[in-house]
């Protein structure tokens, strides 16, 4: 069992918890990925880090009550356990080499772009930072981006907080006026991935993406989380969760992921009976 150490709400839906996991701390990178079990007879649900600290012992992970499960978790409190805390998993993010980034995040793939930018700006890194938001009410780690980047912008679709627009419109623009990114970074809902990787295919600028397809088991035996990149068939859990963004196949990922609409929004509706 593992021992909840922090909780936090961040927004109406979108939580933050740290939990006791040492060998679990001791070996995870940026990039990589758990698998938690709420209870013994819950479904495993991956959630990729937000944080790590190897001398504590200690993950974090930042979610979105959105389903059944996820809200299960969602209503476990600080000193309770979960079942299973499983990684870390996939491949870590290779960053070494990259002097100046620019690391995007939309909605919570915030949470999986921190780390990225952190190790970064630890390591030297010239960092610019866009993070995409809605709307003014759900955005979140603001503090923690700004002090983990050398320069972060926020943006809301609808303006009400930060600059008015999607991440690609800052994109552009940084680009347009002069910075020379050797890599963008770019984590959040597929059709914003794709959206920064034609921007940056345009001016050659290497790009890397975290996918997120359907998920079971986290170690490649299902099957379920392949995705097309390059022509060749990879599973994101084993080969990725990083992919070259002007490589993968963003339309059928997005098929894909479409693929249990109907039984997610039902599980939606479980927000009263989740136990």
């Amino acid at each position: 069992m593992f021992k909840i150490i922090d909780k936090k709400q961040l927004n109406q839906s979108t939580f933050s918890m740290t939990i006791q996991a040492p060998l679990v701390s001791q070996n995870i990178m940026p990039g990589q990925f758990v698998m938690i079990m709420t209870d013994e007879d819950s479904e495993r649900i991956p959630l990729t880090i937000a944080d790590f600290d190897k001398q504590k012992g200690q993950v974090t992970i930042i979610f979105q009550a959105i389903g059944a499960s996820t809200i299960k978790l969602s209503r476990k409190n600080i000193n309770e356990e979960v079942a299973h805390f499983a990684g870390p998993l996939g491949s870590a993010t290779e960053l070494d080499g990259i002097q100046n980034a620019c690391v995007i995040g939309g909605g919570v793939g915030c949470a999986i772009a921190l780390p990225q930018a952190k190790w970064l700006k630890n390591h030297g890194a010239n960092v610019d930072v866009i993070a995409g938001f809605r709307n003014k009410d759900i955005v979140i780690l603001e503090n923690e981006l700004k002090e983990n980047s050398t320069n972060c912008t926020i943006c809301t679709d609808d303006g009400s907080y930060g600059s008015k627009g999607f991440v690609t419109n800052i994109l552009r623009k940084n680009i347009e006026h002069g910075k020379e990114y050797d890599c963008v970074i770019a984590i959040g809902p597929i059709p914003m991935m794709k959206a920064v990787s034609d921007i940056t295919k345009e001016y050659g600028i290497k790009t890397i993406v975290s996918l997120n397809p359907i998920m079971i088991d986290g170690t490649g035996m299902c099957g379920g989380c392949r995705v097309t990149v390059g022509g060749k068939i990879k599973f994101a859990c084993v080969d990725g969760p990083d992919f070259d963004g002007h490589l993968v196949d963003f339309n059928e990922l997005m098929i894909r992921n479409k693929m249990y609409r109907k039984e997610e929004e039902h599980a939606c509706r479980l927000l009263g009976g989740a136990k």
